[in-house]
């Protein structure tokens, strides 16, 4: 049984249909990526997971459990848990509330604690800014203390939308070297990444969503060597 099953899932704005019936799964353990340009529905998808965004068809099973119209608060309380894209930081929050609120399901104080520790532990920049708003850090920074944050509600899928927007390529390294600690101390990711060629080094598994549709499907390794991936989205870095 797949962690996260998603079958035909459908979404419609206004009559323009985003998602046409996409089906896709993540197994316990992986990195799955969702790559496309701008449009293909890619955020929406992790939306729609989420609960965030109405599904007009189709099913989605987390642990074999139907999720499809949950509560957007249940969804996180069964461990699916969402970095935004853009970050979403709370400006006028200090690093250590924004923690705290990845935490607000909660009620272990201790272990919330030691959850906190950990985020520092992972990301010992924030540990130098603990009492720093948020507002004031890096972009890097600031999707460090993003992940943190999706990290506080003891997920077991950590969906990233993409984490490397606006990041200089030194921060966007450190970024997919987080992501592969994670994925290594057991977290579970779905990631949505418009840099296909760091997602596809970093992924087990992949797929290629075009205009609301899954198009191609493989392993990061077979999609980085596929010639029509290379064409549409690798460009020169695929040789790099």
């Amino acid at each position: 049984m797949s962690l996260l099953q998603v079958t035909d899932l459908k979404v419609n704005f206004g009559g323009i249909e985003a998602l046409k019936g996409i089906s896709f799964q993540v197994e316990q353990g992986q990195v799955v990526t969702l790559i496309g340009a701008n449009g293909a529905g890619k955020s929406t998808t992790l939306r729609a997971i989420s609960s965030l965004v109405n599904v007009s068809g189709g099913s989605i099973f987390y642990e074999g459990r139907d999720i499809t119209r949950l509560d957007p608060q249940k969804v996180v309380e069964q461990g699916i848990a969402m970095v935004p894209e853009g970050r979403r930081v709370f400006s006028n929050l200090t690093v250590m509330e924004n923690l705290r609120i990845g935490a607000y399901l909660r009620k272990d104080k201790e272990a919330i604690e030691k959850d906190i520790q950990h985020v520092y532990d992972l990301f010992p920049r924030l540990r130098e800014r603990s009492w720093q708003l948020a507002g004031t850090l890096s972009g890097g920074e600031q999707q460090m203390l993003a992940v943190g944050r999706g990290l506080m509600s003891r997920p077991k899928i950590l969906m990233m939308d993409e984490p490397s927007l606006g990041l200089a390529p030194m921060v966007v390294q450190d970024i997919f070297k987080i992501i592969h600690t994670l994925n290594k101390e057991g977290m579970t990711v779905l990631l949505i990444e418009q840099n296909a060629n760091a997602a596809l080094r970093a992924a087990d598994y992949g797929y290629v969503l075009e205009t609301g549709h899954i198009t191609m499907s493989g392993t990061g390794k077979e999609l980085l060597e596929n010639e029509k991936v290379r064409e549409a989205y690798l460009g020169k870095t695929a040789k790099d």
